[in-house]
């Protein structure tokens, strides 16, 4: 078996062990992250979701494997909703999803290639939130901020992962479980903090990121790739 078939299997068994790995956004805190929502397949409040966070106005990254299954089939975008600060049944915004794109070398293989596990959804309506930068400086110490669907109502956050590469993809010493798929993985810069790339698995305690490439870079500059309706 071999390398990328056996990191897919950690994106789908749950290590429930490992639930308290992420801490409880200080509420305080939460509307500084309200760019980071829930990703709902299956209607606007769905306990089956990934974490997503938007990158302009009308945009969200997310995981491709929360958008598509193994062999790419994708899921019914009208189905789809972004919740963007999805906090106990209040939120600061939401929208259907309209299309959405997934990495171009994301299904060159049989089945998914993890180091290109990344969609980016295009929302039926821009919403008002100061959306998250995104950076392809990698540097100590690493965040992520994100959902999980045993704690499916308040965002859990780390903000002190030390992390390095493996292959492709970027290690983070900050455990994630099912519902982390999609969640942020970030860096300081300035004031704030930049997206550096995307939470799709854990391997032995450890998150997996896909980082940020050119692919989702071009996607920004060129904005939504199909006319509007």
């Amino acid at each position: 078996m071999n390398l990328l078939i056996v990191l897919f299997l950690l994106i789908v068994v749950p290590h429930h062990a490992l639930a308290q790995s992420l801490q409880p956004l200080p509420l305080t805190d939460q509307p500084r992250w309200n760019a980071v929502g829930r990703v709902n397949t299956g209607g606007f409040s769905s306990r089956g979701t990934c974490t997503g966070s938007l990158i302009a106005p009308d945009l969200v990254l997310t995981a491709a494997h929360c958008v598509a299954g193994q062999d790419g089939l994708p899921v019914n975008a009208a189905r789809m909703t972004f919740v963007a600060g999805w906090l106990g049944g209040d939120y600061a915004a939401s929208s259907k999803v309209a299309r959405f794109e997934v990495h171009p070398e994301a299904y060159r293989m049989p089945r998914l290639d993890i180091e290109h596990d990344m969609a980016v959804l295009t929302l039926e309506t821009s919403l008002d939130i100061p959306s998250l930068p995104i950076t392809a400086r990698e540097t100590a110490p690493y965040a992520i901020v994100g959902y999980q669907n045993i704690h499916p109502n308040r965002l859990r956050a780390r903000f002190d992962c030390a992390g390095k590469r493996q292959h492709r993809l970027l290690r983070l010493n900050c455990p994630v479980v099912n519902g982390n798929s999609g969640s942020p993985a970030l860096v300081r810069e300035g004031d704030g903090w930049a997206i550096i790339g995307v939470v799709v698995a854990q391997s032995g305690g450890d998150a997996l990121v896909v980082p940020v490439d050119e692919w989702l870079r071009g996607r920004l500059v060129r904005g939504a790739p199909y006319p509007r309706e």
